[in-house]
């Protein structure tokens, strides 16, 4: 079992920066892939980003690569996403999920647990 609770999030103007973290119960937490999706209203849960358990890889979604970095430290149980050069079509409610599997997946329902979310709001 991992429980996850993210936080970070907030209101930010255009080309702004914010760094969300997930921390992460459990003794297991370095064992699982991490991934970050995001949910605007209306729409379906999208994959931004995630990371394999050993660091060892990364995956975005093309419209934040070059903008978001995903990285974790596995000795404090965290996963972190730094956004940089925020746009409004950022603003949405940040997940992050744990995959068992421990490679990353840009799939939701590979992701066995997921924290509460942090909303983001971008201004333009």
């Amino acid at each position: 079992q991992v429980q996850l609770v993210e936080s970070g999030g907030g209101l930010v103007q255009a080309g702004g920066s914010l760094r969300l973290s997930c921390a992460a119960s459990g003794r297991t937490f370095k064992t699982y892939a991490m991934g970050w999706f995001r949910q605007a209203p209306g729409k379906e849960r999208e994959f931004v980003a995630a990371i394999s358990w050993n660091v060892g890889g990364t995956l975005y979604t093309d419209s934040v690569k070059g903008r978001f970095t995903i990285s974790r430290d596995n000795a404090k149980n965290t996963v972190y996403l730094q956004m940089n050069s925020l746009k409004p079509e950022d603003t949405a409610v940040y997940y992050c999920g744990a995959d068992s599997f421990g490679y990353g997946s840009r799939i939701p329902s590979d992701y066995e647990f997921w924290g509460q979310g942090t909303q983001v709001t971008v201004s333009s």
